[in-house]
């Protein structure tokens, strides 16, 4: 408990007086956390003796110590604030987890000096980054099997993510992960196919010399007669991976197994957690030269 004021303790021996009890100091205590002196409620009859917290707690018009996490929505609210609130002990740590990544200002955070001494790590600014809906619904389904159907819808509502691709990209692209980049137009040519041939069985894969593939469907009751498709291996998705973001390319792999005469289709988007960490890095570094508070990656050994 905090050392209380000089009129709050007589305001206690004020009331005691009035009845049995009388307000005691212990005084020259010396331990971690602890004030130097404490009143405490002695109850001569029973010899009991009772904190004074609880009873001074009732008039109190303002807390006792800041606590709380204020959520902030953009990193400048978060500069303001810790800047704000800031202490020479305070400490910003940054979590790099792509899927949900933030940065928490820990205001009342540990002495700094060696062996110094601990806080409660209750007051805190958090900064959780505002993914954008269009990268968590390409993160969501990354590496999820779609049915035909399923994939084919998936790519005609996400046709305004796609992107063409550039000859220097596509050409690194394709050195890199291999097989070759399609255009727009190809994916959506493809997603309509294969929402035609939703019904219909899958007689013969090829994969030709570019790196993509070619399915030939059946028609029910025909022998053979069936469309043939073109698979890339690749393509390009263009999109802002946090809210009102820069957008970013992103190169998907697109891949295909065949169960059954029916196609089993999923997607995977080559390592989406370097664009997150890069932003994360950044912001991190922002934020500590404009507070001056240090700045760790990682999560604090408290909880809120």
């Amino acid at each position: 408990m905090d050392q209380l004021s000089e009129t709050a303790v007589n305001a206690v021996a004020d009331l005691a007086k009035a009845g049995t009890a009388t307000v005691l100091r212990i005084d020259n205590l010396d331990f971690p956390g602890v004030p130097a002196e404490i009143p405490v409620l002695l109850d001569p009859k029973s010899g009991t003796v009772k904190s004074v917290k609880s009873l001074i707690d009732e008039y109190r018009k303002t807390p006792d110590r800041k606590s709380g996490t204020a959520v902030v929505n953009t990193l400048d609210s978060f500069i303001d604030l810790v800047d704000r609130h800031k202490t020479e002990h305070s400490a910003i740590f940054a979590d790099i987890d792509w899927r949900k990544p933030s940065l928490t200002a820990i205001i009342d955070y540990h002495d700094k000096a060696n062996g110094g001494v601990a806080d409660n790590g209750k007051h805190r600014v958090h900064y959780p980054f505002p993914l954008s809906e269009e990268w968590q619904t390409w993160v969501k389904f990354n590496g999820e099997p779609m049915s035909q159907s399923e994939f084919a819808e998936f790519i005609e509502d996400r046709i305004a993510e796609l992107a063409a691709p550039h000859d220097e990209e596509a050409e690194h692209w394709q050195d890199k992960l291999g097989g070759r980049v399609a255009f727009p137009n190809e994916i959506v040519t493809l997603s309509r196919g294969l929402k035609v041939n939703a019904e219909t069985r899958v007689i013969n894969q090829v994969t030709l010399a570019s790196g993509e593939a070619q399915i030939t469907f059946e028609e029910e009751h025909k022998d053979q007669n069936g469309q043939k498709l073109n698979v890339p291996s690749l393509f390009i998705i263009k999109l802002p991976p946090f809210f009102r973001g820069e957008a970013v390319r992103v190169p998907v792999r697109l891949r295909y197994r065949l169960k059954a005469g029916s196609l089993v289709w999923f997607y995977q988007l080559y390592r989406p957690d370097q664009y997150i960490t890069e932003e994360v890095e950044l912001s991190l570094t922002r934020a500590a030269a404009a507070t001056e508070v240090p700045a760790f990656q990682g999560k604090p050994e408290m909880t809120a």
